[in-house]
């Protein structure tokens, strides 16, 4: 190589090449610059790959159950509504407009009031709808009877909602719904109501055998006190709590004889706090999350009681609800219960007392709600199941009832124009959330400190 420029047989990065290796090189460097820009698919398409759809992520609270449909009724004739009779129903038509388009609805039906002191004492009045066809309302399973919920001494509008929540998250049986609709009857607007379906047997209800099956309320308004006929009402054996059967309909004689044996002996097994024997005739585990929700509401309508509702299907146990009625709990003054709309004053007054099976520091509810804390393994269970649910109360409970608050409160204000009371929804709804939370760490302490039973 002597003479020869050494620039001939070297490039930049000091290899040595003769011209034919040159020639390679610049070949097969020209070949891989051409195949760089060729996609790893098919040659013959050139298209380019659009980038993937990415779905809008949901939004908590803005499904059509939790918005405010409007709902109109005109009664025939613009006949008024003026009885909760059965014999009073007045005919009309209902149109109900919804969010979501297909659950907008318009059907022929008979109206009437319904309620005790929420018809007697309120201006603003609750009703009950049959429709003369099922139907689905609102996404709710078909059915006929359905409940508009006035809620005129509830100054949040969601105390029944935080329960009805509640009951489902726990997973309490048949709990009710919630929608909320305002309400236009004959061309005038009466305000916001929760529309919720009526408790009754059925496959879309309380889906247990209409011969067989049993529903049962113990309540003093519905009663033997208050129907001294008879009929479907009677004083159970052991308690003496007033019952009135729902279901079997119209019972006959044997029908109702065998509710009364069945539930003779569901209470002795709890008079003697027998766990075992009332396991076999009792869903303790619904018997305990009933409990544990009537105490966390302060619902003292235990205590006649009111509005209790149990069921139990052929050949099965005794399963407590559905849940009903509460804008009676929460602390409410009842010295104002003709007119006050009073709530939240205390967090620390109890249903079942610090010691139920006593009944010390409580309501003297019927012994029916207490008597199985004598028994040791009940109040285990009872405390453990405590410590679960009281993580619920505000992180699962409270947090959906607020998704029905954030989409309702415009409605509200208009509620508030139409039927003005001494009090502001805004600010009873944080006084709600508050008291739930005091009220929450309060029974916590006071579970904790339930004496262990004796039996």
């Amino acid at each position: 190589m002597k003479g020869r420029n050494i620039c001939e047989y070297k490039d930049c990065s000091g290899l040595f090449f003769n011209e034919e290796m040159k020639t390679i090189y610049t070949l097969s460097l020209l070949l891989l610059i051409m195949l760089s820009g060729i996609s790893c698919s098919d040659s013959s398409d050139n298209r380019e790959v659009p980038e993937p759809e990415v779905p809008e992520p949901e939004v908590p609270g803005t499904d059509a159950a939790y918005q405010v449909a409007q709902m109109n009724i005109a009664t025939e004739n613009e006949a008024p509504i003026v009885s909760k009779d059965k014999k009073d129903y007045v005919n009309c038509t209902v149109t109900i407009s919804s969010t979501k388009e297909a659950w907008n609805y318009a059907g022929t039906a008979r109206i009437r009031g319904r309620g005790n002191s929420t018809w007697l004492w309120y201006p603003k009045k609750p009703y009950r709808i049959k429709l003369d066809k099922k139907s689905e309302i609102l996404g709710l399973a078909t059915e006929k009877d359905w409940v508009l919920l006035a809620n005129y001494r509830d100054p949040t509008h969601v105390m029944n909602t935080f329960a009805f929540v509640a009951g489902a998250e726990l997973g309490l049986p048949y709990t009710n719904h919630s929608r909320y609709v305002e309400v236009t009857l004959n061309g005038s607007y009466i305000g916001l109501y929760q529309l919720t379906e009526q408790v009754e047997q059925g496959e879309s209800r309380v889906a247990v055998d209409a011969m067989q099956g049993m529903l049962i309320s113990l309540d003093a308004d519905d009663g033997p006190a208050l129907n001294p006929e008879g009929g479907d009402n009677f004083w159970s054996a052991v308690y003496q709590m007033p019952i009135c059967v729902k279901s079997p309909e119209d019972a006959t004689t044997e029908q109702l004889k065998l509710v009364q044996d069945d539930l003779a002996l569901l209470e002795q097994s709890i008079r003697d706090a027998d766990y075992d024997r009332t396991a076999q005739l009792l869903d303790i585990a619904s018997f305990i999350d009933y409990m544990l929700l009537q105490e966390l509401v302060y619902n003292v309508e235990v205590d006649a009681p009111r509005s209790i509702y149990m069921h139990k299907d052929k050949r099965g146990r005794w399963i407590m609800g559905p849940l009903w009625d509460f804008d009676g709990g929460f602390d409410f003054d009842w010295s104002t219960m003709y007119t006050g709309h009073n709530f939240f004053t205390s967090y620390k007054e109890l249903v079942l007392g610090t010691d139920p099976a006593n009944h010390i520091g409580g309501y003297r509810v019927p012994s029916f709600f207490t008597d199985l804390f004598k028994n040791k393994r009940f109040v285990t269970e009872y405390k453990k199941r405590w410590k679960e649910v009281k993580e619920k109360v505000m992180a699962d409970f409270w947090r959906e009832t607020n998704l029905y608050i954030e989409n309702v409160s415009g409605a509200m204000e208009r509620n508030a124009k139409r039927w003005p009371i001494d009090k502001n929804y805004r600010t009873e709804i944080n006084r709600m959330k508050q008291w739930l939370q005091q009220r929450a760490d309060y029974i916590d302490t006071v579970v904790a400190n339930y004496p262990s039973g004796t039996k």
